[in-house]
């Protein structure tokens, strides 16, 4: 993490755009001049005496020390996400719910009070409600658009309020300025999981939002090759929040998978643009087959919050489109869904989303599948749904793909 340490950086303009930010940010090249970034694949580093080693232990000088802790690779990408989503630092985890962990572990103590969208990533409302309700932390579950719901669940003890926008699957989408204004006159700190958008499409601290998350996993990466997660926030936030608690805890990210999602960050504006825009394609043609009995995407006019989205979105939709298949009963729907799915040739048929390759899925038994009926009835994720996050590939074989599934029935 990169923990405000005084290391140098690139020399890059202040107000440079955020692709050149995307391809350039992070550390100096090495004495070796290398043009890609290198890979540091070391657990410890050497010191050339004991007297430094242990000024480098007591943070009295800087220096990389350990990889729990303190890694070139990992410190790259920790500079050029905060950089991309216009924050001061950057704490890097080995998963996204490694850095909603993390974020609760620094944010939080028994007593404390948490209001969260009921809409956010089934593992996360696992994470707050059982792991973190065992330690006395009480949590609020509200609905993601129900601004006046957000502000009538804070309490004196409220610390955190956490939203992720777009959600998933629904991909509702919450206004983070009014939630901003919320937290902020009740003394709390707004986290945003900006797993679905990326700082490509939408930096919430630039909309309010103290503290943003990353499932690097998703849409970082792009391709689906490794896990990670960050946190991204003040330098106050970083260092005296996350950076002890990851220091002894140690759910730090690998230097590989940090070059992986690195790497990654050169080409997601890119891949975010061309995805959106196949999405949105897709999304106007599922939403005229007669199969289909409810769309979920922020792109189009008939999305609940659409013209919020495109303000905070930079316009675009996103990639993950979700809809509802028809069926009598939940049974006959969940079948039909099946069918769709399984009907594929060309979809990937996985809970991940953000690979250049599309992937489908049926949340209710995959993703939200931990979750009681009642839960997922409350998220409106019901046994019909299937969410497709779109990919790089020719938009027409998409269609040709899902509607082998769609005509069956």
């Amino acid at each position: 993490m990169d923990g405000g340490k005084k290391l140098p950086r690139v020399g890059l303009p202040t107000d440079a755009h955020i692709d050149t930010i995307a391809v350039r940010e992070g550390l100096p090249a090495t004495p070796w001049g290398e043009n890609s970034e290198a890979l540091f694949l070391t657990s410890s580093f050497v010191h050339p005496d004991a007297e430094t080693a242990a000024r480098r232990f007591a943070n009295e000088e800087e220096a990389f020390v350990y990889s729990r802790f303190s890694n070139p690779t990992v410190m790259m990408m920790e500079r050029r996400l905060a950089a991309m989503e216009g924050t001061e630092a950057c704490i890097a985890t080995s998963s996204g719910m490694a850095a909603i962990m993390l974020l609760f572990m620094g944010l939080l103590k028994a007593g404390d009070h948490v209001v969260c969208s009921q809409s956010v990533f089934g593992s996360t409302i696992k994470l707050l409600q059982g792991e973190f309700g065992k330690f006395g932390v009480e949590s609020t579950f509200v609905s993601q658009t129900d601004v006046d719901a957000w502000r009538a669940a804070m309490q004196p003890n409220t610390k955190l309020l956490f939203a992720e926008t777009p959600s998933n699957p629904l991909t509702e989408v919450c206004d983070i300025a009014a939630l901003a204004r919320i937290a902020h006159d009740g003394g709390a700190l707004l986290a945003v999981d900006n797993c679905f958008c990326s700082p490509a499409l939408q930096q919430p601290v630039k909309l309010g939002a103290d503290l943003v998350i990353h499932s690097g996993t998703k849409y970082l990466d792009g391709q689906g090759r490794v896990i990670a997660g960050a946190i991204c926030a003040s330098e106050a936030l970083v260092n005296d929040k996350f950076v002890p608690v990851m220091r002894s805890a140690g759910m730090s990210l690998s230097p590989f998978n940090a070059w992986v999602v690195l790497k990654g960050l050169e080409t997601l504006s890119i891949r975010m643009r061309a995805q959106s825009e196949k999405a949105l394609q897709l999304a106007r043609w599922l939403e005229e087959q007669p199969q289909v009995s409810k769309l979920y995407y922020p792109g189009l006019a008939s999305h609940p919050q659409h013209e919020l989205a495109m303000r905070q979105q930079s316009g675009l939709g996103g990639a993950v489109v979700s809809f509802i298949v028809q069926g009598d009963t939940p049974e006959a729907a969940r079948a039909n869904a099946f069918a769709v799915i399984d009907a594929t040739r060309i979809c990937s048929i996985t809970a991940n989303l953000g690979d250049t390759k599309t992937t489908i899925t049926h949340p209710a038994s995959t993703s939200h599948g931990r979750l009681t009926e009642a839960q997922r009835q409350a998220a409106s994720i019901t046994q019909g749904m299937i969410r497709v996050a779109v990919g790089l590939e020719d938009v027409e074989d998409l269609k040709a793909d899902l509607a082998c599934g769609l005509h069956k029935f």
